[in-house]
């Protein structure tokens, strides 16, 4: 005999109510989806490029057909919109067209204020050829720096309902040492170049602008980021022509900079040498300048970073520090939120002697492994992750 049809309905609707509802699937992170869209291959393919340009220094052909090289790139990434910085650079008398001079200062503080501790290398920049033991590297690094005209490029993701406020993202592609400039700063600019890959698939959309800058002449005194601010500042947030919704200069939020990125094997031993190996306490750092006038914001802007790679970053945590120092945030530093990221802090521990490829002819590709350069990856995929948070990135269905 059938059980009546009533009966049926209300012992479905009992187990119904007794079974727990589940709750719905969560939405993929886009921002996941774009970080696990990056490639150590990729990453080291870039670096790879940048050195058929040996060291890059500013004011040579190389430096100018690195420039041509990079901002082709950019285009075939889809980030069309390259336009290029143009200014003219004349040394200070009494010196050439490569490094840094340097000032009297206490050798136990390190640029920035911050403390040396421990064996410490000394400094400065290799300008002797017959160092470079690679004949035909030797060849391609010898047209010397000319003063006159100097060009840098940079492309912009453009915001879709704040056109007019963007980040700044950048690295330097000019080097110095007679090497190949892998590391400084090869690979900050290999970063600013897959983020303007990812940044500018069609299915990724962004609230703000991102603008993706690579400077030259920073090894002369961050001469280019120089004239960036000088040119631009005074057009943030200009709609121009009016009423086009075009913001050629979009209001600056922020600044990330990216300046040595693959290394962080610790400091000396007594005797000079160097681990082979990477410090098991390798990291990314994250640093402000605690006497900027912008300080408070750069620190929310560095903590938010770090945030960003405890999320997205695979390998290598964060570490956030004060003395952020000679490198191309400085120009900015009194004008907006400014941060830079490295392997080591800069005064400390890199004005120390950690990275003893600095300025030299060692800093080549082929110095680094895979250990060296998934640190770099890290410190991609934790500025992509904190650039994707603040622009309010998303990925079109």
């Amino acid at each position: 005999m059938r059980p009546p049809a009533l009966a049926l309905c209300l012992c479905a609707m009992l187990i119904s109510a007794q079974t727990p509802a589940q709750p719905p699937a969560a939405a993929p992170d886009p921002i996941a989806t774009m970080v696990g869209r990056l490639d150590l291959e990729r990453y080291k393919a870039t670096i790879k490029g940048l050195t058929q340009f040996g060291d890059r220094r500013q004011g040579t052909d190389r430096n100018r057909a690195a420039i041509n090289w990079i901002e082709a790139q950019l285009k075939s990434y889809g980030c069309t919109n390259t336009e290029r910085i143009h200014y003219v650079y004349e040394p200070p008398a009494g010196r050439g067209g490569g490094g840094r001079g340097r000032g009297q200062q206490d050798p136990a503080i390190g640029p920035g204020g911050a403390r040396r501790r421990g064996v410490r290398m000394p400094e400065g920049v290799n300008n002797d050829p017959e160092k470079q033991p690679d004949e035909k590297l030797r060849a391609l690094n010898s047209q010397p720096s000319t003063p006159g005209p100097r060009e840098e490029v940079y492309c912009t993701k453009i915001g879709a309902t704040h056109p007019e406020e963007m980040y700044i993202v950048a690295g330097h592609m000019d080097g110095i040492g007679w090497g190949e400039a892998a590391n400084d700063d090869g690979s900050g600019t290999a970063l600013v170049m897959e983020l303007a890959r990812i940044f500018s698939s069609p299915d990724v959309r962004t609230e703000r602008s991102i603008r993706f800058a690579l400077w030259n002449n920073e090894e002369t005194g961050t001469n280019g980021a120089r004239a960036y601010v000088a040119q631009r500042k005074d057009l943030q947030g200009i709609e121009s022509p009016a009423g086009s919704g075009k913001y050629p200069e979009p209001k600056w939020l922020g600044m990330i900079q990216h300046d040595i990125m693959l290394f962080d094997h610790g400091m000396p031993r007594p005797d000079g040498t160097m681990s082979p190996d990477q410090r098991p306490e390798a990291d990314v750092n994250i640093e402000f300048a605690m006497t900027s006038k912008f300080s408070e914001g750069a620190q929310k802007l560095a903590w938010a970073v770090a945030t960003a790679n405890d999320k997205y970053a695979t390998d290598y945590p964060a570490q956030v520090g004060q003395h952020m120092t000679n490198t191309d945030s400085g120009p900015f530093q009194d004008l907006v939120p400014a941060i830079s990221l490295r392997e080591d802090e800069r005064g400390r521990d890199i004005g120390a002697g950690w990275d003893p490829q600095w300025h030299q002819v060692t800093d080549l590709f082929a110095t680094y492994n895979d250990k060296d350069f998934r640190l770099g990856l890290n410190a991609v995929q934790t500025t992509l992750g904190a650039v994707a948070t603040l622009t309010g990135a998303t990925l079109k269905k």
